[in-house]
């Protein structure tokens, strides 16, 4: 696995605004709607290579079925946001396949298979490379995004 430089301007200038802050729930609320309107860049790139490789003969659609969603944490200081594909943790065979069928995009179980391959099969990855490959704009975007909604908050008195 390669590593890569992660670089963020403005760190310093940022701890210092949020050192001013008290109400952590309200920075905790922005950070969350901060960090989805980033990964909305991978749901997006996903959706595209999703759509590149789905077969379009079929009612199935993986790519209706990505959604960003919020991770569960029990840290006050941390937020999570991961993006994946509804009905993806689902096993052939010993799953409710009327609730699966429900779906946008239909019954898509098989979206595993595609992008980790099989012994059969060869892996068509979508959704790895659609984080691996934005990781720098993710984290603008995050650091932009809650930089101006901070400021924002500060200047309107919402957040003392």
């Amino acid at each position: 696995m390669a590593t890569s430089d992660l670089k963020i301007d403005g760190l310093d200038e940022f701890n210092k605004k949020i050192a001013e802050l008290t109400d952590i729930k309200k920075v905790r609320s922005r950070a969350n709607s901060s960090a989805r309107k980033a990964m909305q860049l991978v749901q997006m790139v996903a959706m595209i290579g999703a759509s590149r490789i789905d077969d379009p003969a079929t009612r199935e659609a993986i790519q209706e079925n990505i959604v960003v969603r919020a991770g569960k944490t029990r840290s006050i200081n941390e937020i999570r946001m991961r993006v994946g594909v509804l009905g993806g943790a689902a096993v052939n065979g010993r799953s409710d396949r009327a609730k699966l069928s429900a779906l946008p995009g239909g019954e898509t179980v098989y979206w595993r298979y595609l992008e980790f391959g099989t012994s059969k099969m060869p892996a068509v990855p979508f959704m790895r490379p659609a984080l691996s490959e934005n990781i720098q704009k993710v984290t603008d975007e995050f650091a932009k995004t809650f930089m101006k909604s901070i400021e924002t908050a500060i200047a309107k008195g919402k957040i003392s």
